[in-house]
């Protein structure tokens, strides 16, 4: 089944505004990956679930050539209006039927958008494409253990962000859950010999209260609420910002706090 929830021209705005590039600290660890069981030359890397193409401008300098692919016409439109390389192109396609012929793709990654894919098709279409010896790349964050700090009130804000998750559970697709499982179930999938999972990647950043929100918004549960309810999503988002603020002592959205994310990261190789 085909996924089809991030293809608005709003949320595809919001969500180039709001979502986070991956870390360093990922890119890092495939790279390294890559580098143990290929080698060099790194000449094709194909990120899926390209989105707005935040992971496929930051594996740019890496590779000749990097192919973004989504679903969605929108967020392709916002990737290629966006300052980057001259050795990405984007296309419209899904991860279950790759443009790419056999034995032709060095790295295939996806940032936050594995759990859309068919699973059995998405595995053989990988088997396919790969060279021997290329290398599946599939990361995301676990949302459930994010932690938030200013001051002495990060507990608080915690407990308001879990309360808003609470909120928009009943919205929450099947896929989006599986990542709280940390792509177990492909991971056992995959059928190459050489694959690992690694977890518990910390990654410590700040962000404004604003831009937080935005983050929230740019979820695809908080989405299907907002279809639902526009009014209601809409008062949501103001009441979070509202007790966010209020928790703090400060009358500023622009008021940055700091933020800690669990990623995580599934690593495959094809046999030689």
């Amino acid at each position: 089944m085909t996924y089809r929830l991030f293809e608005g021209k709003d949320h595809a705005s919001i969500y180039q505004q709001y979502r986070f590039t991956p870390p360093e600290e990922v890119k890092n660890i495939i790279l390294q990956y890559l580098e143990k069981q290929k080698g060099q030359p790194h000449v094709l890397a194909v990120d899926l679930g390209c989105g707005t193409g935040q992971n496929s401008r930051l594996l740019a300098p890496h590779f000749q050539e990097v192919v973004g692919i989504d679903i969605s016409e929108c967020q392709l439109e916002v990737a290629r209006g966006l300052p980057g390389y001259p050795n990405i192109t984007y296309r419209k396609g899904v991860a279950e039927e790759l443009p790419f012929p056999d034995s032709s793709v060095d790295l295939l990654t996806a940032a936050s958008a594995a759990h859309w894919f068919d699973q059995s098709r998405f595995l053989a279409e990988a088997s396919r494409v790969l060279k021997p010896r290329g290398c599946m790349a599939l990361l995301c964050f676990s949302d459930s253990n994010t932690k938030l700090y200013y001051q002495d009130c990060g507990e608080r804000l915690v407990h308001i962000y879990k309360e808003v998750k609470q909120v928009l559970l009943p919205y929450t697709s099947s896929p989006v859950a599986v990542t709280e499982g940390k792509l177990e179930e492909l991971y056992s999938a995959i059928p190459f010999p050489d694959k690992e999972r690694i977890e518990g990647i910390w990654v410590t950043s700040s962000i404004s209260v604003r831009n937080l929100v935005g983050f929230i918004e740019s979820h695809s549960m908080f989405q299907a609420y907002k279809k639902k309810d526009p009014q209601s999503a809409r008062a949501l988002l103001l009441n979070i910002q509202k007790r966010f603020l209020e928790e703090m002592g400060v009358t500023s959205p622009d008021t940055e706090i700091g933020l800690e994310q669990e990623y995580f990261c599934v690593l495959a190789s094809k046999p030689q």
